[in-house]
């Protein structure tokens, strides 16, 4: 790369992090004159930058918004997270399923091999949220970088996990999947010293290089990584189903209700009415969960489920008596 190029890449990442910069100050970072910074921006500008000037002083310069797209500009970290963020976003239901594929085969087409090496054979599997998901906890990408190696490479991982109640256990396991659901990430696991199947909440555990020996991949019960962590978010040992599956139909519109149904089905009845079909752990929590959207509901089904909504009527009339 040329030294005028470097620059311009240099000015670029410069203006991307900080809103307002004075002319003397990029001069000084980038170690050249204020007549070179002028030059500089107005390459910039040529290639589709919108970079606007600012009054004052000194003077100084703004990166603005753009109405055309003109080239970006990451660092590694970026651009290890955006290949995640793009990975993840690939599953059927998503709606914006095509352009990642596009956005993702573009991006790996000019990463550098360092970082095209991390990315590669990413085994990330993508669930459908749950509704009413809490904020998820922040996963460092270079936790996710360095359990998709262990996966990729089948290396039993050293790992650190702290319990809900702060304690932390030392495990060995061997490594099959990483799981995204609702921003959440879960490893799929072998554990090699309770001889059983864990899901262990990526946010909780520290991996502890070195890493052990090669195993040989184990079949997954539920033929595959998503129906199986599928099935026990479900609470179920064998099939991807809720123990519990009901529908009722709702007097609000489809669009309405469509962006809250998490992994159950609503179907438009026209009218202002929808029929939404899910399921949960109990009948009184699917009951619950239908409740939520504050509107009046009929066509029950099954019988169980109106049952639970008598159970639910019974307790918070009686609320409302302890209350009063």
């Amino acid at each position: 790369m040329t030294e005028p190029a470097s620059r311009l890449l240099q000015l670029l990442s410069l203006l991307q992090v900080r809103r307002d910069w004075p002319g003397l100050e990029l001069a000084e970072r980038l170690e050249i004159s204020s007549r070179t910074v002028r030059r500089d921006i107005e390459r910039l500008r040529e290639l589709g930058y919108r970079i606007g000037a600012l009054t004052g002083p000194d003077g100084g310069y703004r990166l603005e918004a753009g109405a055309d797209l003109p080239p970006l500009l990451f660092d590694d970290d970026q651009a290890v997270a955006l290949a995640i963020a793009l990975e993840t976003s690939i599953f059927p239901g998503s709606g914006i399923e095509e352009g990642a594929v596009r956005a993702l085969t573009t991006l790996r087409q000019v990463l550098p091999n360092r970082l095209r090496h991390r990315l590669d054979g990413m085994p990330v599997t993508t669930l459908p949220a749950g509704p009413g998901d809490a904020r998820p906890p922040a996963v460092s990408s270079e936790a996710l970088v360095e359990l998709s190696a262990a996966i990729r490479d089948r290396r039993v991982l050293r790992l650190d996990y702290q319990r809900p109640g702060g304690e932390v256990s030392r495990h060995r396991v061997e490594p099959h999947g990483l799981v995204t659901t609702g921003g959440r990430w879960y490893l799929l696991a072998w554990d090699l010293e309770r001889d059983d199947w864990r899901i262990l909440r990526v946010d909780r555990l520290t991996p502890r290089p070195p890493h052990g020996a090669r195993f040989t991949p184990r079949t997954v019960p539920g033929g595959s990584v998503a129906a199986f962590v599928s099935a026990r978010f479900k609470g179920s040992d064998r099939e991807d189903r809720w123990p519990c599956e009901g529908s009722v139909i709702i007097d609000l519109p489809a669009r309405d209700v469509r962006p809250f149904a998490g992994d159950g089905s609503v179907e438009d009845l026209g009218d202002d009415r929808c029929r939404l079909r899910a399921g949960s752990w109990s009948w009184s929590a699917l009951a619950a969960a239908f409740l939520r959207f504050d509107a009046d509901i009929d066509g029950v089904d099954p019988p169980s489920l109106a049952e639970a909504f008598g159970d639910l009527a019974r307790r918070a009339a009686r609320a409302r008596r302890v209350g009063a």
